[in-house]
């Protein structure tokens, strides 16, 4: 469902859309939703990064491990 509001910007802000599309409205509702993913994509890879920090060292030991089974080739 869809609802109707106002919001403030610039008049350059609008000016530069206009030169995108004509239509403000969908491209701002656009422009909403891909900054929302990309900051969710952040919120996910930040929290990635804190598993892999927290389970840095049991993953390199395991890592270590598996290497000294490998046999290189001569």
């Amino acid at each position: 469902m869809e609802l109707k509001t106002s919001v403030a910007v610039s008049n350059g802000l609008l000016e530069q859309i206009d030169l995108v599309d004509s239509d403000r409205s969908t491209f701002l509702e656009r422009a909403a939703t891909a900054y929302l993913a990309r900051q969710r994509r952040a919120e996910d890879d930040a929290h990635d990064a804190e598993i892999l920090e927290r389970e840095a060292d049991y993953l390199n030991g395991e890592a270590a491990e598996f290497l000294e089974f490998q046999e290189l080739p001569e």
